[in-house]
């Protein structure tokens, strides 16, 4: 499996769930049992690998923004969301987070910006295949804390500062 395949997949996917995390994640799991379990381990580590580039100090603000307060789980979830809206989407908020503000117009913190179950499709598609767990990944786990300068997400000058489109819909 390629990166155009995995963004395939994650758009087919979110299309037939109209929107909906859950759906989306059991979609998922449906298509990826039809491949081969080498092509869900590639599927993984191109989660993985993508979680690792979200996994940012300021992509972290922005989901704070956006969901009202995000701890260090509902960020987690908050990656695999992002994930889920596509290579655009995805692509937009790691080139400027700010940009969320555009590129997820309708966005909704009590239906959005949490897809945990999305997270685990390569781990439940696996184990139907073969009955075991997801094999390593042979990729660089995450780092423990998110890449770049810690900042005061409650602090409201630094938020506007840093991120004056989503603070001008979201912010106090």
């Amino acid at each position: 499996m390629d990166e155009t395949d995995f963004w395939q997949l994650i758009d087919e996917s979110r299309e037939g769930a109209q929107g909906d995390p859950v759906e989306q994640a059991d979609l998922m799991v449906e298509r990826l049992v039809e491949r081969t379990p080498d092509e869900v381990v590639d599927f993984a580590r191109l989660f993985e690998a993508r979680m690792t580039r979200a996994w940012r100090q300021d992509l972290w603000g922005a989901a704070d923004l956006l969901l009202g307060g995000a701890s260090d789980d509902a960020f987690d979830y908050f990656c695999c969301w992002l994930i889920s809206q596509g290579r655009e989407v995805f692509e937009g908020a790691l080139a400027d987070p700010d940009e969320l503000a555009e590129l997820v117009p309708d966005f909704d913190e009590e239906e959005d910006g949490d897809a945990e179950e999305l997270g685990d499709a390569a781990d439940r598609a696996h184990e139907q295949l073969t009955g075991l767990s997801l094999p390593p990944l042979g990729i660089r786990p995450r780092p423990a804390d998110p890449v770049g300068s810690r900042f005061d997400f409650d602090d409201a000058g630094i938020m506007a500062e840093r991120f004056p489109r989503l603070w001008a819909r979201f912010g106090g």
